[in-house]
């Protein structure tokens, strides 16, 4: 079984690597994790500490996104910061024709399990229910990953990274190609292992790959091929990541530096990053971020490099010295 994803020439020239996390795909793939009985260090650490604190309206969630087969595609909209609060601003505004249709599909799909009264409310297009199962998913996020999001950033940033240069090199074939080990790439079609077999013609709307720090295994996408497309792809893992970061360096960089600027060159040592990118990720604006790389590289601390229209900030040597308080004689 395979997911075959068909390419025009068109859909190469619209395809792109996601700015960075999305918060709503990691909610449905970590309530998988959550549930699963897996074999893995990489999630044991958070698992055991996620599973103390789930908030117990998680279980409209779970209606949502059985632990195994098809979950509602409403679940994961698109949306271009890949933030919570867009993620969920995005669910209440639903529409009722994407409610019937994906419930009639989980109800079709699971044909034995009993779903509760609440979800025929939501399939009539009940906003008071669709704003329940929003809040629930705010709920679940702000007690299970919350306290662990910049490190989930941090290495779903590292991931674009290394995409981001793969793509530079060796264009979309070596993007393809590296993307996931049962990847097979011959133009027009993207192969990929899957749990069934399904077709997806970009017919020139192009792809977002999207990694996704709780993807396990296979890549994901969402069951219907007529929504914006998109692959979900599983990252490698720092299996220390759970257990604490490392000794706060603030002070020390914030004294150096500045608190904006010392934020900026953390963020770009987390992952190469265009300026677009460090204003969404720090909520600053595009004239602060732009002016703050400009200042670092001055300084010899980060390195910038034109890729198309965007501009990248790659930390250096000396960048990640100070860091590492290799350099505490610096002065900014």
């Amino acid at each position: 079984m395979a997911l075959r994803i068909h390419f025009t020439g068109e859909d190469l020239a619209r395809t792109r690597i996601a700015p960075g996390c999305d918060a709503m795909w990691e909610v449905m793939l970590s309530l998988y994790r959550l549930r699963r009985r897996e074999r893995t260090i990489v999630f044991s650490q958070w698992k055991k500490e996620a599973l103390a604190r789930v908030p117990a309206a998680t279980r409209m969630l779970t209606t949502l996104a059985p632990a195994r087969g098809y979950t509602v595609d409403f679940l994961t909209p698109r949306t271009e910061p890949g933030s919570m609060t867009a993620g969920t601003e995005a669910l209440r505004r639903t529409t009722r024709e994407r409610l019937h249709l994906d419930l009639t599909e989980l109800s079709w799909r699971h044909p034995g399990r009993r779903l509760p009264g609440w979800v025929g409310h939501l399939a009539e297009g009940g906003s008071q229910t669709l704003g329940a199962v929003a809040d629930a998913a705010e709920a679940y996020f702000e007690a299970c990953l919350s306290p662990y999001w910049p490190r989930i950033r941090a290495q779903v940033g590292q991931e674009r990274a290394r995409r981001a240069r793969v793509l530079f090199e060796g264009g979309w074939e070596a993007v393809f190609a590296t993307l996931h080990p049962s990847a097979r790439w011959s133009f027009p079609t993207l192969e990929l292992a899957y749990p069934a077999d399904h077709d997806i013609h970009l017919n020139g709307r192009g792809l977002v790959l999207q990694p996704s720090f709780f993807c396990r295994q296979t890549p994901i996408t969402l069951r219907d091929p007529e929504l914006p497309p998109v692959l979900v792809y599983p990252i490698e893992h720092d299996p220390t990541w759970a257990h604490g970061d490392a000794p706060d360096r603030r002070p020390t960089l914030t004294s150096l530096l500045g608190p904006t600027r010392a934020q900026v060159l953390e963020t770009i040592a987390h992952g190469d990053c265009t300026t677009g990118e460090l204003a969404r990720q720090l909520d600053i604006p595009g004239s602060t971020a732009s002016r703050q790389a400009t200042t670092l590289r001055q300084a010899g601390l980060v390195t910038s490099h034109r890729l198309g229209q965007a501009v990248i900030h790659t930390v250096t040597d000396l960048g990640t010295a100070l860091l590492n308080n290799h350099h505490p004689g610096l002065i900014a």
